[in-house]
This record gives structure tokens, sequence and C-alpha cells, in this order.
């Protein structure tokens, strides 16, 4: 997947004239690449990160944290916690 400001180059370059295959071999990408992003009609798709999914290990997020604060300055192992 190439970046937004590659893409941007990419229409830029070929409004100054230049081809597809001197595009790609400036570029440093593929002209197959180069072809796709100058036919397409619309800008490249914007990316949403994912909603956040909850844990199982959420609900006992708070007993750990203590249990973990309770020990300080004496680290406990993630497999007695994990009993």
């Amino acid at each position: 997947m190439v970046t937004f400001e590659t893409v941007m180059e990419i229409k830029i370059l070929h409004k100054q004239g230049m081809s597809s295959r001197a595009i790609a071999r400036e570029l440093g990408i593929s002209r197959n690449t180069v072809k796709r992003y100058l036919q397409a009609k619309s800008e490249p798709p914007k990316y949403t990160p994912r909603p956040a999914v909850a844990l199982l290990l959420d609900e006992y997020r708070d007993y750990i944290r203590q249990r973990i604060a309770d020990a300080h300055p004496y680290k406990i192992p993630a497999t007695v916690i994990a009993r």
C-alpha cells in the first residue's frame, strides 16, 4: 500500500506529462500500481482505527493492579497472578 503523499506525487508527475513507466521508475514502485492510482476515480481509501474490543482480562484488571501495588517493591511472577 502506498502513502497518500505517494499517490499525490503520482498524480502530479502524470499531470506534468511523465509516463506511467517513468513515474514507476522514479518512485520505485510497480507500474501497475501507478496505473491503478491513475485510473482510480476517487481518493485512496481512508482507514479508521478499529473500535476497542473488551478483553477477558478487563474484569480482573483492578485486582491485578492491586496485587502488584501491594507487593511493591517486590515483583510478582505472572504465573502467580494468573492463579
